[in-house]
């Protein structure tokens, strides 16, 4: 049986887009999108695009990676904060672990994250490489 969510599913055209949103109000950019800004009720925002580089804010090593994802550990993952605002968790590749540093430049590709269930279905998302 497929773990995909029926949300999963419904959001793949937005986030494979990098369609965002940015308040009206504080400026602040959220990927994915929302409809109420936490901590002040605004309910007005304006879409943008999210730009595909930005800044490492903070990692981890995953060393004991979770079922789905045992062949590609260990592994980095970051909280990268994007030019123009936003921020996104993703994994960070193509890079040695020991090289991976907070404010080191990356910029997002389009590549496999995972394949879902016995059918194989290869699932796509974002990932950040460094940038040279």
């Amino acid at each position: 049986m497929s773990g995909i969510t029926a949300r999963y599913w419904r959001e793949i055209p937005r986030r494979y887009r990098g369609e965002a949103v940015k308040s009206v109000k504080t400026g602040k950019v959220y990927f994915p999108s929302r409809l109420v800004e936490p901590g002040n009720g605004n309910r007005k925002f304006k879409p943008v695009k999210l730009e595909y580089s930005g800044e490492l804010l903070t990692f981890t090593i995953i060393r004991i990676a979770p079922r789905g994802f045992e062949k590609q550990g260990p592994y980095a993952l970051g909280i990268i904060e994007l030019d123009g605002g936003g921020r996104i968790t993703t994994q960070i590749v193509d890079v040695p672990l020991e090289e991976v540093k907070i404010g080191m430049r990356v910029r997002v590709e389009f590549r496999k994250i995972s394949d879902d269930g016995d059918e194989g279905i290869h699932l796509y998302g974002y990932k950040v490489v460094p940038e040279r």
